[in-house]
């Protein structure tokens, strides 16, 4: 399975921007999707996820609020959409996928098999 994550970009603080991503796989079977950002020098982090069936979206406290995070019924592409975008928000933003069937999803690594290349996005003041 390849991710593609798209959307990136530099934008000013409060701002908005909307992540994609995409794989051929998402067409027939949905996967439980996560978005994971990793800063300069900072540790990866979990962003948003949302579960298989796409009824149950969880997001990390920092972005609650401002996040959300949704999944195109014709495609199974999933978006996150940014809104009031803070400095701190800078960094590589990767989506991961896993094929399993979850209820819930999950805001760890290791819950997920497959990963995409990554997009950058940057907050200026």
């Amino acid at each position: 399975v390849q991710l593609q994550a798209s959307g990136g970009g530099s934008v000013q603080a409060g701002g908005s921007l909307r992540l994609s991503c995409a794989a051929s796989e998402f067409a027939s079977h949905y996967y439980t999707t996560a978005w994971f950002r990793q800063a300069p020098g900072k540790e990866r982090e979990a962003v948003s996820c949302i579960n298989t069936d796409g009824d149950r979206i969880d997001h990390v406290d920092s972005v609650k609020g401002r996040f959300a995070m949704s999944r195109e019924a014709a495609n199974g592409t999933v978006y996150l959409q940014m809104n009031s975008l803070k400095l701190e928000d800078t960094a590589l933003y990767f989506c991961a996928a896993q094929r399993n069937y979850r209820e819930q999803c999950a805001l760890n690594a290791w819950e997920y098999t497959y990963w995409g290349q990554g997009t950058q996005v940057t907050v200026s003041s």
